[in-house]
Parts: C-alpha cells; sequence; structure tokens
C-alpha cells in the first residue's frame, strides 16, 4: 500500500501483525540483484510469475548471471525461459481462472477474480504453495482462503481499508485510495494535493547528476535502438506468443524516412541489425 519501510512507525504496524522484524532499509529491486549476483552476494533467486531471461534489456547477461546461482526456484504457469534454467520448478495456478482473488488494473481500479476450474496436474495455487514451503520450513501459515488474506491486505494498508469483498462485488471494482466502506474510491490520484495547505507528507524530491547511456555511440555503433509495445503482445510474450491475431504484424525496424535514406535503406527492405550483444534480421518500415 505505498508505505515506507524506512518509517518507523510503519515497520513497526506491520512488525506487530506478522510478529517478525522487518530490515530497516529498502531490499534490492531486480537491477540491484543482477549487480549481487555479479558479486556473489546474491547466490539463491526464487521467482514468481517473473521471466527476467527474457524481460531484461542484456538477457545473454542475465541468463549468464542465473546459471551461475547456487540455487533458482522458479514458480511460474508456463515453463518461460527463466523456468528452463531453474533447479526446481513449481507449477501454479493461472490466476485468471484457476485461483480466487483480486486484480488491480492500471486505473487503479481493484476487481474480483473467480475460480471457473481447477488447475490442471500438479498446479497448485499459489497461496498454496507459499503456505506449504512456509510449512516445510516449520512455520504454520495455515490455509488461509484469499478473502482472508484480502482482508488482511485491508487491515494493513490504509488504501484497500473500505474495499471488501461484498463492496468489490456490488459496485463491480473500486478505485484505490479507498480508506473506509462509506467512500466509493477516487476517481483520480492525489486528490489531497489539490488542498491548500497540502495535507500528509510531501513528495521527497533531491537532485540528481545525470548519468549518460552506459553504450556511447560510435563509429561501429552510430544508432541508438529502443523497443516498444504491440497492443495485444505484452510483457514477455510467453502468454501470447504461440496465438495469431488480427492486430499483430511482424516486428519492423521502425525509422524515419530520413534517417533511411541518410544510411541507404528502403521502406520494407530486408537488413540486419547488430548490436554489442547481439544480430537479428528485420524489416524497414517507414514510419
Amino acid at each position: 500500500g505505498f508505505q515506507d519501510v524506512e518509517d518507523d512507525a510503519l515497520r513497526q504496524k506491520f512488525e506487530r501483525a506478522w510478529n517478525c522484524t522487518i530490515p530497516e532499509k529498502s531490499g534490492w529491486h531486480l537491477t540491484l540483484m543482477f549487480e549481487a549476483m555479479e558479486r556473489s552476494d546474491l547466490r539463491g533467486l526464487y521467482v514468481i510469475g517473473e521471466n527476467p531471461a527474457q524481460s531484461e534489456a542484456n538477457a545473454e547477461h542475465a541468463i549468464h548471471l542465473m546459471q551461475g546461482l547456487d540455487h533458482l526456484v522458479v514458480q511460474d504457469i508456463f515453463l518461460t525461459k527463466t523456468a528452463e534454467l531453474a533447479d526446481v520448478v513449481l507449477p501454479a495456478a493461472a490466476g485468471w481462472a484457476e485461483a480466487e482473488g483480486t486484480v488491480t488494473s492500471s486505473e487503479r481500479r481493484v476487481q474480483r477474480v473467480r475460480k471457473a476450474l481447477d488447475p490442471p496436474g500438479e498446479a497448485r495455487d499459489d497461496v498454496e504453495i507459499l503456505c506449504e514451503l512456509a510449512r516445510r520450513l516449520g512455520h504454520d501459515w495455515g490455509s488461509p482462503t484469499a478473502e482472508e488474506i484480502w482482508n488482511e491486505v485491508r487491515s494493513l494498508s490504509p488504501m484497500h481499508a473500505g474495499m471488501s469483498y461484498a463492496r468489490l462485488e456490488a459496485l463491480g471494482g473500486i478505485c484505490w485510495p479507498c480508506p473506509d466502506e462509506n467512500s466509493q474510491g477516487s476517481s483520480y490520484l492525489h486528490g489531497r494535493l489539490w488542498k491548500r495547505p497540502v495535507e500528509g507528507r510531501l513528495a521527497p524530491f533531491s537532485v540528481v547528476e545525470h548519468l549518460p547511456p552506459a553504450d556511447e555511440l560510435t563509429d561501429e555503433y552510430p544508432l541508438r535502438l529502443t523497443t516498444g509495445r504491440r497492443l495485444d503482445s505484452y510483457n514477455t510474450g510467453v502468454q501470447s506468443g504461440g496465438f495469431r491475431s488480427p492486430l499483430r504484424r511482424p516486428e519492423t525496424l521502425d525509422i524515419c524516412e530520413s534517417d533511411g535514406r541518410r544510411w541507404g535503406v528502403a521502406d520494407n527492405e530486408q537488413v540486419r541489425v547488430r548490436s554489442r550483444r547481439g544480430v537479428i534480421d528485420m524489416t524497414v518500415r517507414y514510419t
């Protein structure tokens, strides 16, 4: 619920609820994790629903680092490229059809997700997997339902406090923040900043020094390449890549016509794109 782990009072609230000690500083995000792997400070990784072997910009480097781990566990519904590297794969249930819970959209709308069928084979719900793992490690977390876990979220996250399952059902979804059961949610974010004086904590801004891209432009590599997204091909494509779509066209090298003339390539021409890390053949598309 966007609560600062370095805030003593907030951290103590979670420690009381979970009966444990929480580190006073934020943990590593993914980039720092890979840097820690390079230093051998991180020797094991438990990956749930992510595919860094394909999503990392320097995928070959990420794969090399994960191959060097002492132990890699992947919990996912598909055998992704990351799962192919794993020492242990824990087959999970598909959250949109095989498990109960909630989903939060990019507009902050929380909606109910309902189980339609049992997961296949030995696949299990994520919660069941984690609770069983905790039990084998000597901690009894019981067998909580999705609603019980959601109510725990509501008890600890003020922005979700007013979102009971009953209200989510009745209203068809609610946008956080929703601080109590009299609230209908918020149609836009940061409304408190419109008040004078502003209530609550101010945003922590700081001056930083600009760092240019690590890869400099050279005579051998004079262009920068960036990637975009396709409307119906999201994340690493594991769920969508095997299906045909009327919206999806082949991948292209999109450049403006003036750059095409400058480099001597025509619209629809097949070219080879080479970087410091790999090579790919693509079709030019003037934009």
